[in-house]
């Protein structure tokens, strides 16, 4: 190990038993806790504090929350699976407000254990789960009627665009296989319980890969099994996959969707968020898997 590592290492752990010798966050009711000075982590969780027209109480966001453009300009404390407790803390915030699954668990163990209260937000991917997530940010927010508002708002139009989903009969859903990346090879592709099942099954289709849970790297015969009529990928500005990269994967190649250019990319915080603009993210997703 080189001295400068042994020396970052050192200075980490000093940091975070500093913090966990701090008096712990307490347990207070969420009508108490003070959010004037606000860190937002996850990109749905900042576009529902948007939403709400709270906004003025942000004073840094994580990588993930891109939307609206408005919370670019936001302070950075780096990305939701890999948090700094130094970076975050550092914006003397009253309140860190997470989604489900932000990490690594040694960072949330930090923060939790600082004297600053840390709210973890809900995450499912249903329409319900949605808004859950609102009537947690809302009541963290103090805000009842905003809140109340927002999700009879979003409630409504979720509604509309998955009833307009299920109209399509069951044999004629197509099946999608969401790719997450192109890696040394191997395609990455989405089982159950991720954000791509949820968005999938709530705008009309299948995943044609739903037989195990999570991301895991494909075999050549899983994929030419799975036949996927559709394949559905996040698009990424400068790192976007091409249909000729696609073509170079052998079993992909045989698949229906690469035979009939059947690709989509979305923006992966619209189609995967699952926050306010969920309903359109369904009927975007619908029309680029069945025309219209």
């Amino acid at each position: 190990m080189s001295k400068t590592s042994y020396r970052t290492r050192l200075r980490t752990a000093a940091f975070s038993l500093a913090v966990l010798a701090l008096p712990l966050a307490s347990s207070a009711k969420a009508e108490d806790i003070n959010t004037s000075r606000l860190v937002s982590v996850g990109g749905d969780v900042t576009e529902i504090i948007y939403a709400l027209g709270e906004e003025g109480r942000l004073i840094a966001r994580d990588t993930t929350s891109m939307y609206p453009e408005a919370a670019m300009k936001l302070p950075d404390v780096g990305y939701m699976r890999a948090l700094s407790p130094e970076g975050i803390l550092a914006m003397n915030p009253t309140a860190i407000i997470a989604v489900e699954g932000s990490g690594p668990p040694e960072a949330l163990t930090v923060l939790k254990g600082a004297s600053v209260p840390f709210e973890v937000v809900p995450n499912a991917y249903t329409r319900d789960g949605i808004i859950a997530k609102i009537d947690k940010v809302g009541t963290l927010l103090g805000v009842p009627d905003k809140t109340k508002e927002l999700e009879a708002k979003v409630g409504a139009d979720l509604d509309a665009a998955i009833a307009d989903a299920k109209k399509r009969p069951e044999g004629e859903r197509k099946r999608v296989l969401f790719i997450l990346s192109l890696q040394g090879g191997k395609v990455m592709a989405s089982g159950t319980g991720t954000a791509a099942d949820g968005i999938i099954a709530l705008s009309g289709a299948d995943n044609a890969v739903g037989n195990f849970p999570g991301y895991k790297p494909l075999t050549d015969e899983a994929i030419i099994e799975a036949k996927p009529d559709v394949i559905l990928m996040m698009s990424r500005a400068g790192a976007t996959t091409s249909n000729d990269d696609l073509l170079k994967q052998p079993a992909l190649a045989l698949t229906p969707a690469v035979q009939n250019k059947a690709v989509i990319r979305m923006d992966g915080l619209h189609l995967l968020g699952f926050g306010p603009r969920t309903a359109s993210a369904v009927r975007e997703l619908n029309a680029a898997i069945y025309g219209g």
